[in-house]
């Protein structure tokens, strides 16, 4: 029985072709830092078109009650704050994937107080725990560029 290091310990001197090919952690890692970029992008660009849903339903009356305008005008914020997330991840995944579980937090706590919406927070604590994963998976890849070559951590 050999004893295993930590994920990526071993696979920093293979190219990103040959771990993204055997590496489960490193796999795992571009798997959730595509989803967490994509996913917040689309989301946030979506509060500006309301193509998916009605988005202003799921702003708590607390909260509406609390920022300025209407819960159509905080969404348009919501919009910004989940592409600035998305882009976070891209770039920083370490720092982006805390973000994006702070950010989610957030969502979870808002959904519970409207009462109404329980599976789509469970659904999203799921996330959270998935960004939290990525911040995590980030640390045993400092350096991964997007553009392929890694830079120093």
């Amino acid at each position: 029985m050999t004893v295993s290091t930590a994920p990526g310990a071993v696979s920093r001197s293979m190219s990103r072709r040959e771990k993204l090919r055997t590496d489960p952690s490193y796999q795992a890692f571009w798997l959730l830092r595509i989803g967490f970029t994509v996913a917040p992008i689309l989301f946030g660009a979506d509060k500006f078109a309301d193509l998916l849903t009605n988005w202003d339903k799921y702003l708590a009356p607390w909260v509406n009650g609390i920022v300025p305008g209407t819960a159509h005008q905080a969404m348009y914020a919501v919009g910004v704050i989940e592409i600035v997330a998305g882009l976070a991840v891209l770039i920083v995944p370490r720092f982006g994937g805390y973000l994006v579980a702070a950010w989610l937090l957030g969502i979870i706590v808002n959904l519970l107080s409207i009462g109404n919406y329980y599976d789509v927070a469970l659904r999203d604590f799921g996330l959270l725990l998935a960004a939290l994963t990525l911040a995590r998976l980030a640390r045993a890849f400092p350096g991964e560029s997007i553009r392929g070559a890694s830079r120093s951590a």
